[in-house]
């Protein structure tokens, strides 16, 4: 707080890093928003940002202007020893507000970070600190600005997916997105209306929102990301500015309106560009016979993913085949990409099982979403080493139910009573899977609708539940009719309710 103010009352100029994510985009919009609220003067004038040009992490040594004298970096930097050092030596102080782990407190920088000190709810994000500092701010000089920007807040914590256990976040997250007011944030809620019917949510926030601030992260143009992250700032989302869309040349919109247009287009290229690379990367798995083996290793050495994208489809391929997959781009050190677990097999943690082979270069991240890299000379050898190691694992997937349900008794009401606790669910307290057992599934009580585009499976029970399958097939829908009697299943899946005319359904 001091060294912040201090820089402000000299009138010295400042840089605020903006990290690649969207908790670091809502980190660095809060802080600047707050500032505004106190120093509206100075801020547009001294305080200056900048965003990445790839999907880099922390301050950036050559990037740092001659004239800056203090550099703030939410939501990163905790660990840039050797940067702080340097600004330090060039007489540039350094502010970090931070949550990831780090093994000391830097030396030549101010470090405010959960995960370094005893402050008690560690699943605050990089957001939730910058509003802790900012809130101590407001305390200081007998304000109350903070609290305008939890919607931000809330936003930042979902994307980043911290664990909804603990009071203090989850605290947060209700109040933010129980008033919603930063432009960009409402002008993509009012754009994902039809998506979002069930209320603003985490679960709603965390595949309709998030989603694409993420997608103009990894595929928008510098251009793009800077109007998306400015049109977060209070002070100039609903500026003017010349307007992009068609037919509208010499006309005018404000700056969220182009900014949540363009997030939409940028997700769509981002869905074809990686259904385009999935189409590519299929055929690579078939012509190299690469199911063979235990894990799915991909090298893609005549094809290169585009790298801002290869966690998204390493996700799709381990969903799809049921078991890890390294999704790997040909680079100097050998080949480097995304390794992604199978969450819903015995096997928990890939990081893990890649570490104690010792034939890796690095496996960095969580458990079973994470960077790898591999030397090409222990490529052969790693695959040889998981056929062998887990020649016996079976991969079939087990999922883990919270209610199981008999398909001649269950009650349609139960349903309808959890598919309406869905503001509850979130990172942490998964939303229950049910499962019900022995359904007696006949000709006349399955459909297979929009067969051609978007294949729906839909079967209706006696006590007018329906059971609902997306991405099912022709195939599927013909195991399931029986002209002589009935075909019995059981059933995993999510609760959901549907209103039509005022009737609730399950």
């Amino acid at each position: 707080m001091k060294l912040l103010i201090y820089h402000i009352s000299q009138g010295h100029k400042i840089l605020i890093q903006i990290d690649s994510d969207c908790d670091g985009y809502t980190s660095a919009a809060v802080l600047i928003n707050h500032l505004n609220c106190l120093f509206p003067g100075y801020v547009q004038n001294n305080v200056y940002y900048r965003i990445h040009s790839g999907k880099q992490h922390g301050i950036i040594l050559e990037t740092i202007p001659e004239d800056v004298s203090l550099v703030i970096a939410p939501d990163s930097s905790s660990n840039d020893y050797e940067v702080h050092k340097k600004l330090h030596e060039r007489g540039v102080d350094v502010l970090v507000i931070d949550h990831h782990e780090a093994e000391q407190v830097s030396p030549h920088a101010c470090v405010i970070n959960n995960q370094l000190c005893d402050y008690p709810t560690k699943s605050l994000s990089g957001v939730g600190m910058v509003y802790k500092f900012c809130s101590f701010i407001d305390e200081l000089m007998n304000v109350d600005y903070a609290d305008q920007f939890l919607d931000l807040v809330a936003l930042g914590m979902i994307a980043d997916m911290m664990d909804l256990r603990d009071f203090e976040t989850k605290h947060l997250i209700n109040r933010g997105l129980e008033n919603i007011r930063n432009p960009y944030f409402k002008g993509m809620v009012d754009k994902q209306t039809y998506s979002l019917k069930d209320g603003i949510t985490p679960i709603g926030v965390a595949f309709y929102i998030a989603p694409y601030v993420n997608a103009t992260i990894r595929m928008g143009s510098q251009e793009e990301k800077l109007l998306m992250f400015e049109s977060m700032l209070d002070f100039r989302g609903y500026e003017l500015i010349p307007s992009t869309k068609r037919g509208c040349k010499g006309q005018e919109e404000t700056r969220v309106e182009q900014a949540c247009r363009n997030c939409t287009n940028i997700k769509n290229r981002q869905t074809k560009a990686r259904d385009a690379a999935l189409e590519t990367i299929e055929h690579i798995i078939k012509e190299k016979n690469l199911l063979d083996n235990k894990i799915l290793a991909i090298k893609l050495d005549t094809f290169a993913a585009d790298k801002n994208l290869t966690g998204l489809i390493a996700n799709q391929l381990m969903a799809k085949y049921q078991r890890p997959v390294l999704l790997l781009n040909k680079t100097e050190n050998g080949w480097e990409g995304s390794g992604r677990g199978y969450d819903k097999s015995k096997f928990d943690n890939l990081r893990e099982f890649l570490k104690e082979s010792d034939l890796v270069l690095y496996a960095e991240g969580h458990a079973n979403a994470l960077g790898v890299g591999i030397a090409d000379m222990h490529f052969a050898d790693f695959v040889d080493y998981s056929n062998r190691e887990l020649a016996d694992f079976d991969f079939t997937p087990c999922y883990k139910v919270d209610f199981i349900f008999s398909g001649s008794d269950f009650r349609g009401t139960d349903i309808v009573e959890i598919a309406e606790l869905k503001s509850l669910w979130g990172q942490g307290v998964d939303e229950p899977l049910v499962a019900i057992e022995h359904i007696n599934v006949y000709a006349g009580n399955v459909v297979l609708m929009s067969p051609d585009k978007s294949p729906t499976l839909k079967i209706t029970l006696p006590n007018g539940t329906s059971l609902i399958k997306f991405k099912s097939s022709q195939e599927e829908y013909e195991k399931l009719r029986s002209e002589t009697g009935c075909i019995t299943i059981n059933v995993v899946g999510k609760c959901e309710r549907n209103i039509w005319n005022g009737t609730v359904t399950p």
